[in-house]
């Protein structure tokens, strides 16, 4: 899995907002706003928004072809440096008919989103491009009262900076995933109760283990198995797996049956080790990791390095996963690190 790494962002350049599921970032001009400017003020980012970004949400339901088209609009324009969902969603798979591979691959720029933003990251995979599966503008850049220090560091450390971005840490400050109303103006300013961290839990695994990152939203990645946008088989060899599920809390059965089918499939074998996002609500995390555990020891990969409970996903906030990056998992020292930058020159 050799992708191309895209340049880093620097203060002054352009990034472009886009709605490639949900159109939230239309239904919510607020909020939207609010993401907008916390992005400029602290990044010393240009915002533009693509042509569609900001269609009501019925709208963009009923023209997936536009979705694709602020998609290939946003590569090929050589003036915007990077791409940022504005939200994830449930339909994005259907953009992927009106696509072209090339303009990505022939115009590799920053992509950062997360969710249903899975399958834009899959479709930047088979073009070679590595990209970003972290915070999207309404969650993380949009936060309530303010950006949480944590995501502040991780946006400067992962898209920002060349240098290798080394261990990661839990937000020792906490996490949360409490909900309000995202419609509701006067709450804009109000944080969100914070829950303790108790640091990521080392699962199982006695050794260290290395390999490049590839995974993303289980729900999300449903929607692809079967299709030609479906990762080679080399893409999983030697990989570290990263999962995680969203707010709609699938049930620990569902969870169980999709990872059989990793299973079937053989990339379990071919991983060498899993990390897991902490689930919405911390909503089944017992559940999950009795699970995982269960199909892992039915494969006889009792020895595989795990992490589960890990600050990515849909708390907040999260670290930024790189599609392709190094990673490390070492059991010994109890640590998760990243062997490479995330951009280039």
């Amino acid at each position: 899995m050799n992708l191309v790494k895209p340049k880093a962002l620097k203060p002054g350049d352009t990034v472009a907002t886009i709605s490639l599921s949900w159109g939230g970032a239309g239904e919510l001009p607020e909020r939207y706003e609010q993401g907008k400017r916390q992005l400029q003020e602290t990044f010393g980012l240009n915002v533009v928004e693509t042509k569609h970004a900001l269609k009501s949400a019925q709208w963009l339901y009923e023209n997936p072809q536009a979705r694709a088209q602020d998609l290939m609009e946003a590569f090929a324009d050589p003036s915007i440096k990077g791409i940022i969902s504005t939200i994830g969603g449930d339909d994005s798979c259907r953009i992927l008919r009106y696509v072209d591979v090339e303009i990505i691959s022939q115009n590799p720029k920053l992509f950062l989103g997360f969710s249903d933003s899975t399958i834009t990251h899959l479709l930047c995979l088979k073009a070679g491009l590595s990209t970003f599966y972290g915070t999207a503008l309404l969650v993380g850049f949009a936060e309530n009262g303010g950006m949480y220090p944590y995501q502040v560091a991780d946006i400067k450390r992962t898209l920002f900076s060349t240098e290798v971005i080394g261990q990661l840490k839990p937000n020792e400050a906490g996490w949360t995933s409490e909900l309000l109303d995202w419609s509701d103006v006067s709450l804009q300013n109000k944080k969100r109760k914070v829950e303790a961290n108790p640091g990521w839990n080392f699962l199982q695994g006695e050794t260290i283990a290395q390999g490049r990152l590839i995974g993303g939203c289980m729900e999300a990645l449903e929607s692809l198995k079967g299709t030609t946008w479906w990762p080679d088989n080399e893409c999983w060899a030697d990989s570290i797996l990263f999962f995680e599920t969203s707010e709609l809390k699938p049930e620990p059965d569902s969870f169980r049956w999709w990872l059989r089918n990793y299973a079937e499939q053989g990339i379990l074998k071919k991983a060498n080790g899993i990390i897991l996002g902490r689930p919405y609500d911390n909503v089944y995390v017992n559940a999950y990791n009795d699970e995982l555990l269960k199909v892992l020891h039915e494969e006889g990969l009792t020895k595989m390095p795990v992490i589960t409970e890990m600050d990515f996903g849909h708390t907040c906030p999260v670290f930024t996963i790189p599609y392709g990056a190094m990673a490390q998992i070492d059991c010994l020292t109890k640590t998760f690190s990243l062997l490479e930058s995330g951009v280039d020159e």
